[in-house]
């Protein structure tokens, strides 16, 4: 089958996502590129991936890891050059991987061009209607014109001179455009037909429960400013998850529609879970959207077999595919993270540096090499995010000094943010930056413990997380991947005689079983077949009797 030949290949793919600064470094400048993402083409396409998700690789300043952009149709000279990017599209084609890309519509960078003609203009203005511009209150605009929060900390509000103040719902370089402007809605769509012009697959949304906003004179409070999500269930929140957004995706799924296939694409949306979310992915907007519920998760049969119900009954109603994340840039691993006890606070216990509290990092590990099976047994899209097949734990070494996540700052130190998840990926055990590059640079510095994750000590070991998720995805492909057929069967017989297990069956006849227990092992039916087993100590072909505990199993 060609790259171009399956229409809805994305119903049940496995997504790889790439954070290009930290993925691999081609030139050895410390910050990873667009030769560093070909360089590692044929370890993706031996792991097994339909497509690869690259988080913003354009002209930007990085006020916010990239997610501040200057310039939508180009490329930041830092990550190469266009010429490579459409090198990398052609050669991840050519393997049969097709290429996503991050698309940012919420914001743009202050360096934007429009933003800098904004800036210099009068209220009022053409340039300014861009943005959200508003005169502050009180009697001399001393006061913001809401109290709106940004999301890292402090004031939506930045003051711009004589009373005046521009909105960022995110860091201060990252204003807020004005989605009720005609301009910001045709402006997108040809960047959007630029990108689909280039041979891109499909996009992804960010922030896309954003953009709508209610700019009716006079703004309306928010009633509780501290919570970040929307505070209406009903799309009547005054700047997320608004109906509105809805006619924007639309005129965009009518562009995506163009092409031959049409383009993929999914909304991010951190909103809390309600069905609401699943309006963007009908198939007349965007056709998808990420449910965070999995990532979110903690360690405990019934809350996963509750967001895993929630998941795919919200997906068939809205005749999409399910998707499965277990991390990405903005959150702490999943190797490290499913070891936090229920309740803690995790933007507390990274602040920590993982003392408080103190985990257990192996059963923490059992976890997430479970939890990986969990998501790629089930139906649907999954993602999975670099390092995540590595094993890689959550670097809680980074000092003060050396973080560049926004968070830090703005929420005056008590957040440290996400760089723990961001650091350069290790290639190698040994070698300048972990092959990470050939000069020993990296823009946020990595632990000597890398080596024990490093991809060349793993490649070809039994039982190594590598060879875990390239045997699951292999297998996927047989057992799982079906267009999404969301029929599975779940076996309450089996969990009522064993209260830590959750299993389920699939159409195809493979079984899922997972032991939460983290003390005792499960039997397992005597005339089961394992195809794959999350036990470090399990070879291919090999048989088991017991599920041990933290452990899920594939059998036939």
């Amino acid at each position: 089958m060609t790259i171009d030949e399956q229409r809805d290949w994305w119903r049940d793919a496995v997504i790889y996502q790439i954070y290009p600064r930290s993925f691999a470094d081609c030139d050895g400048d410390g910050d990873g590129d667009l030769n560093g993402v070909i360089a590692r083409l044929d370890y993706l396409n031996a792991l097994g991936v339909d497509a690869v998700w690259l988080s913003p690789f354009y002209p930007s300043p990085q006020a916010d890891g990239g997610y501040d952009v200057a310039d939508y149709c180009a490329v930041d000279p830092r990550f190469g050059a266009m010429d490579d990017f459409d090198r990398l599209v052609a050669e991840a084609h050519a393997r049969g991987i097709r290429v996503i890309v991050d698309i940012v519509p919420n914001h743009t960078s202050e360096r934007h061009r429009w933003f800098q003609e904004a800036i210099a203009a009068a209220p009022g203005s053409p340039e300014r209607d861009r943005y959200v511009f508003r005169r502050g209150r009180g009697d001399h605009g001393e006061l913001p014109p809401t109290n709106w929060l940004s999301n890292f900390g402090g004031s939506a509000w930045e003051p711009c001179g004589d009373g005046w103040y521009y909105l960022h719902l995110f860091a201060k370089e990252q204003p807020d455009l004005n989605w009720d402007n005609p301009e910001v809605r045709e402006e997108f769509l040809r960047v959007l037909r630029f990108w689909c012009d280039k041979g891109v697959d499909g996009f992804r949304i960010d922030v896309s429960h954003g953009l709508a906003k209610d700019l009716r004179d006079p703004l309306r409070d928010r009633p509780d400013p501290n919570v970040m999500g929307p505070q209406a269930a009903d799309g009547s929140d005054p700047i997320w998850d608004r109906d509105e957004v809805h006619t924007i995706y639309r005129a965009w799924r009518e562009l995506f529609n163009e092409y031959v296939p049409a383009k993929y694409a999914i909304g991010e949306s951190w909103q809390p879970f309600t069905p609401r979310i699943f309006q963007y992915a009908r198939q007349d907007e965007l056709g998808a959207v990420f449910d965070f519920s999995l990532e979110k998760a903690v360690w405990d049969r019934d809350d996963y077999r509750s967001i895993i119900e929630r998941t795919v009954d919200c997906a068939r109603q809205a005749a999409t595919a399910p998707t499965w994340v277990l991390g990405n840039h903005d959150v702490p691993r999943v190797a490290s993270r499913l070891g936090v006890p229920a309740g803690a606070d995790v933007e507390a216990w990274v602040t920590s540096n993982g003392t408080d509290p103190v985990i257990d990092t192996a059963s923490a590990w059992r976890r997430a090499r479970a939890a990986a099976l969990i998501m790629l047994g089930l139906p649907g899209t999954a993602f999975i995010y670099q390092g995540e097949e590595l094993g890689l734990p959550e670097d809680l070494e980074l000092t003060p000094d050396q973080l560049q996540d926004p968070n830090w700052e703005r929420s005056g130190h008590r957040f440290k943010g996400r760089d723990g998840c961001r650091v350069p990926l290790p290639w190698s055990a040994e070698g300048p930056s972990f092959g990470f590059n050939g000069t020993g640079a990296a823009w946020l510095p990595q632990p000597a413990w890398f080596a024990d994750y490093a991809a060349d000590t793993q490649d070809g070991v039994d039982g190594s997380t590598l060879e875990l998720y390239r045997e699951a995805v292999a297998l996927r492909r047989t057992w799982v991947a079906r267009g999404a057929d969301t029929a599975m069967t779940w076996l309450d017989g089996l969990s009522a005689e064993e209260p830590d297990l959750l299993a389920w069956r699939l159409p195809s006849g493979m079984t899922v079983m997972v032991n939460f227990s983290g003390e005792r092992s499960v039997p397992l039916p005597e005339d089961a077949i394992v195809l794959v087993s999350s036990d470090e100590g399990w070879v291919p072909g090999g048989s088991m009797e017991v599920l041990p505990p933290e452990t899920a199993v594939w059998l036939a």
